[in-house]
């Protein structure tokens, strides 16, 4: 059977895998996907890791594009993604609707369950958001970072001590089993995200990356990508 290889963030784990299954049952290629923070992806590709389909944050992929390491035509968005703040199944949710109550939420947090904060987009946010409200220094004993969100968000479910609080790409708690999504981050600290997918520069499969690209970013799943926490779909930049 044919192999499809698709790198991608974790941002866009539940669609991908939504989507495989009818895939592989219908072409006779079987997906083999794998998840990983973005600059973990990013560096992947550039280190040479086989891949014939990249699911990166927008800019990223321009980079790459730019270094011909993934095709700039075929580059195709799946939409924009918040960063959000998610409690375990079953506990209280803390008001964040403003600067002043995520601060004292996250001050009251037992633990802050995030995403690598050097390498993830999300967790690199989180991590300069604790600064900005003055907390890092005294919360950092508290925070629990994960390779990437959705290790994150299952270590939060697993294992998470009461009150414990989750920072995360929305897409990435929604599809979660045991987590919730309290809501995005307030102003100013909000993030969005434009993620996008790009076919690899001289893939064998190409026909098959193709296709499976449309499926992903292609109208007929776009009611899934909003159920899954992706906002819309935003045109590619020229």
């Amino acid at each position: 059977m044919p192999v499809l290889r698709v790198l991608s963030a974790g941002a866009a784990k539940g669609l991908v895998q939504a989507l495989a299954g009818p895939f592989e049952a219908e072409r006779g290629t079987r997906v083999d996907a794998t998840f990983d923070s973005a600059g973990a992806i990013s560096n992947a590709v550039v280190g040479g890791t086989a891949s014939d389909l990249v699911i990166l944050p927008a800019a990223m992929l321009d980079t790459l594009a730019a270094e011909a390491l993934v095709d700039g035509e075929t580059i195709a968005a799946l939409g924009r993604v918040a960063t959000g703040i998610a409690v375990r199944s079953g506990d209280a949710s803390p008001d964040v609707h403003d600067a002043a109550a995520l601060r004292a939420a996250l001050g009251a947090a037992s633990e802050l369950y995030c995403p690598d904060t050097t390498r993830s987009t999300a967790g690199i946010h989180f991590a300069g958001v604790l600064r900005t409200l003055g907390l890092y220094g005294s919360l950092s004993p508290r925070l629990c970072a994960y390779a990437n969100g959705a290790q994150a968000m299952a270590a939060l479910a697993a294992k998470g001590a009461d009150g414990a609080i989750g920072c995360t790409q929305v897409t990435e708690i929604l599809y979660t089993p045991g987590v919730v999504l309290v809501g995005a981050l307030p102003p100013p600290f909000e993030l969005t995200t434009i993620y996008a997918l790009a076919v690899t520069t001289g893939v064998r499969a190409s026909a098959d990356a193709r296709a499976f690209a449309e499926r992903l970013a292609g109208a007929p799943s776009q009611a899934l990508r909003r159920t899954g926490g992706f906002l819309d779909r935003v045109v590619p930049r020229s």
